[in-house]
């Protein structure tokens, strides 16, 4: 059920993709998605390979374990590339193709739905409809393997397993109630999208999301005719209940899980962004391991099959060109919007700021809080659930931690330095109140008349 905070769309979705790229400050920016996370090792050098020929070398990590490549400056030749290596099955449907799925499935035991399978099913369906290609880019699925992680993340269609033989059907990240089998869970899926579809045409809404609806009862209702059936019990899918329930949601940098003679390691990207040597070192890792990475929605990335005789030498090499190796790492968990230049919203270089300032910070603590780092009040990429903001104003930086909901300042028109300091005292301590701190030397001297702060970028 939408609410007064509800935006009304009076334009149409314009979420880049990797043809249709968005002219940012800094050049084109395309996003290339990658159903699931699951990439080949071949198809991430093809990855790397465009954004050093094309674009301006760095690939970056989403927080929907997508790609994106800045400064294209040739998107017809990054399509065809992108092509070739079967990252662009269609044309069409490709700014539509969110799908994430819960990164460690399989890496800690069996699970109770086949995520993989799923996964490609769904993007199957997806590509089939020709009027999903009608879906607005910031349209996200998650298949859940049961434990949550990317339930909480607030999908507008989700598949969550309640057991070995139902999967629930969540919808603007709520549970419907509806209930299918297996078997049927990516069917489901695509008729919810329908359903979006056409309800959003019945009432002459121009939503993005579900949760822009007024009512998500009719897609529930056609869901359930078509696929399952209604159950009276729910189950509680927030952030909250998410962390509650001991369930990972922040990367997890180091060793995530065993099989026989070989390891998965996750390994974090500085604030997103890979360098071509960094990206390398993981092609190469990979090629030793199992010929596949898995992006998370965490900017991470997790390599499957390592031998374990050598995966300590894979990750000091990993860690030798930067990668966060180590959970304490003090850029663990610590994310930034694009920023400026890159993005003509910002106030600031938060990414310069964020690396500066928290590179010489103490080490994260086990259930540190995540920490963002924003330009403007857009607010994007900000991580679902409490969270420690650093947000770029005109007179400095306002520190605050909690949910959107419940947010305590720690400081304001704080420098980066200062900001920074704040910040990691924040993400150990909770929501305990500081003083504010003058600001010094702040910012690039515009100000910002930005005041959405829908997020809707949601890197």
């Amino acid at each position: 059920m939408s609410d007064s905070s509800v935006p009304e769309r009076d334009r149409p979705d314009a979420c880049p993709g990797a043809v249709q790229v968005h002219p940012a400050a800094d050049g084109g920016l395309a996003r290339v998605r990658v159903p699931g996370g699951v990439l080949s090792a071949e198809q991430a050098r093809v990855v790397v390979g465009a954004a050093v020929e094309l674009g301006n070398s760095t690939v970056e990590l989403t927080s929907r374990a997508n790609l994106q490549l800045r400064g294209v400056e040739d998107p017809g030749e990054l399509g065809r590339r992108l092509g070739e290596a079967g990252l662009l099955p269609s044309a069409t449907h490709e700014r539509v193709r969110n799908i994430v799925a819960s990164p460690y499935a399989g890496l800690d035991g069996p699970t109770r739905l086949p995520v993989s399978r799923v996964v490609e099913e769904l993007d199957h369906g997806l590509r089939s409809v020709p009027a999903l290609a009608e879906l607005p880019g910031r349209f996200l699925f998650t298949v859940d393997d049961g434990r949550g992680d990317v339930s909480a993340l607030g999908g507008d269609v989700g598949l969550l397993p309640v057991s070995a033989h139902r999967v629930a059907v969540l919808l603007a990240g709520a549970d419907s109630g509806v209930r299918v089998p297996p078997e049927r869970a990516a069917a489901a899926a695509v008729t919810a999208a329908e359903g979006f579809l056409a309800e959003r045409a019945r009432n002459g809404s121009g939503a993005w999301r579900m949760a822009e609806l007024a009512t998500t009862r009719p897609v529930s209702d056609t869901v359930c005719a078509r696929h399952g059936a209604r159950e009276a019990d729910v189950v509680e899918v927030t952030p909250a209940s998410w962390a509650e329930s001991g369930q990972q949601g922040k990367p997890r940098p180091g060793v995530v899980g065993r099989d026989e003679d070989a390891v998965a390691v996750e390994v974090g990207a500085p604030l997103g962004r890979l360098s071509p040597a960094q990206t390398h070192s993981i092609i190469r890792a990979a090629e030793a391991a199992s010929g596949f990475v898995r992006l998370t929605p965490w900017r991470t990335v997790i390599l499957t099959g390592v031998p374990e005789r050598d995966h300590r030498s894979w990750l000091s090499e990993l860690h030798s060109c930067g990668l966060l190796v180590e959970p304490s790492a003090p850029l663990s968990g610590v994310t930034a919007c694009a920023g400026y230049p890159g993005c003509a919203k910002s106030l600031a270089d938060v990414h310069r700021d964020a690396a500066r300032g928290t590179s010489r910070g103490e080490a994260a603590a086990p259930g540190a809080l995540p920490v963002h780092w924003v330009g403007c009040s857009r607010r994007c990429g900000l991580p679902r659930g409490p969270v420690v903001e650093v947000l770029a104003e005109p007179s400095g930086y306002r520190v605050s931690a909690g949910t959107p909901q419940e947010r305590v300042t720690w400081a304001s028109e704080a420098d980066p330095d200062v900001a920074a300091e704040v910040a990691n005292r924040a993400r150990h301590a909770g929501a305990v109140r500081t003083a504010g701190t003058p600001r010094a030397g702040f910012g690039n001297g515009r100000a910002s008349n930005d005041r959405d702060t829908t997020n809707e970028d949601d890197r």
